[in-house]
């Protein structure tokens, strides 16, 4: 077994029968005088969400990784699946399988949400019959998303056909993937999401919020160039704020009648997390930078009036909020 399905919690259960490994893991809760079997009310299950853990994830990493599937159980209840595969070299020959569970208190007594997971270590030789052990383990009847984490080649994940084409959403996070993820053809390119995009929501409130100030014709006549300025660790939301503006602008563009502005993205080491500027023809000026370490950010623009020079605040959403926002817009 991996190291990492090693690591994850868990009680170490039969494959065949996870249904009833989870509900003596409930019974063996109560027995040792802790919380009885919670009702199921309590274990309403919204969801199922498939966290797939590649190869080159190391055991702290997956721990961080469930982590976050855990925070969003508690705002979402979902039966959690975790896919840990083994080195092609791997000796081992069968899948193994751990059921873990959990219980979050909310603000009152009576608040009380419950997770129940499921980690599958698996070999090449047995993925083909990978499929049929998630299913067994899935909430039957329930949306099912797919959250792939830190894999090394899109290609190989052409073997999951059944998560990739059965998942309401694929999601994944551009910050970390090989590049030919990009452009790899997924089955259902319209339920893809990026991780990176979903962490970008309240810069893209902030910015959008104050450029649907100004009219439309008047942001996009005579718009040059974008600029976008990023920190090195922030190269991927970047990309990602890119293209956001990129078809806003558009949108607006179809009625100024301009051509496209030029899109500029480069690299600083300097004390901006992110920064956008727009170019103009005249003296017309955009400029927004924000630091998500202090949480501050300002705007300076002059669009044919008086120059306006605004503090803002700015924020990456915290890991499971980026994954409901993925999840579910």
């Amino acid at each position: 077994m991996s190291d990492v399905f090693n690591t994850l919690p868990g009680i170490e259960a039969s494959v065949s029968s996870v249904s009833k490994s989870l509900r003596d893991m409930w019974a063996n809760v109560a027995a040792s005088g802790k919380t009885a079997l919670p009702p199921d009310e309590v274990k309403a299950t919204q969801l199922n969400l498939v966290l797939h853990l590649g190869l080159p994830a190391k055991p702290d990493d997956a721990i961080a990784q469930f982590a976050v599937a855990l925070k969003f159980a508690q705002r979402y209840p979902c039966r959690v699946v975790v896919l840990c595969p083994l080195p092609e070299d791997s000796k081992v020959s069968e899948i193994h399988a751990k059921v873990y569970g959990e219980c979050f208190f909310g603000k009152s007594k009576g608040d009380t949400r419950c997770v129940e997971a499921v980690m599958l270590s698996y070999p090449v030789s047995a993925r083909p019959y990978l499929e049929n052990q998630v299913s067994v383990c899935l909430s039957t009847d329930l949306p099912l998303y797919y959250w792939v984490h830190r894999f090394s080649d899109a290609g190989k994940l052409s073997a999951y056909q059944y998560l990739l084409r059965r998942s309401k959403r694929v999601i994944f996070d551009t910050a970390i993937v090989p590049l030919d993820a990009i452009s790899y053809s997924w089955p259902r390119p319209e339920a893809v999401r990026d991780l990176a995009y979903a962490r970008l929501l309240h810069v893209r409130q902030v910015v959008g919020q104050f450029l649907s100030g100004t009219p439309p014709s008047v942001l996009a006549k005579g718009l040059r160039s974008i600029t976008l300025t990023h920190a090195p660790e922030f190269r991927a939301e970047a990309f990602s704020l890119s293209r956001w503006l990129v078809e806003r602008m558009a949108d607006c563009n179809a009625n100024a009648g301009d051509a496209s502005p030029q899109l500029r993205i480069t690299p600083s080491p300097g004390a901006d997390s992110l920064s956008v500027s727009f170019a103009y023809d005249d003296d017309r000026r955009f400029a927004w930078r924000g630091n998500f370490s202090t949480h501050q950010g300002s705007f300076e623009a002059n669009f044919g009036g008086d120059s306006v020079h605004l503090p803002s605040t700015v924020s990456l959403l915290a890991p499971e909020m980026a994954l409901s926002e993925a999840m579910f817009f």
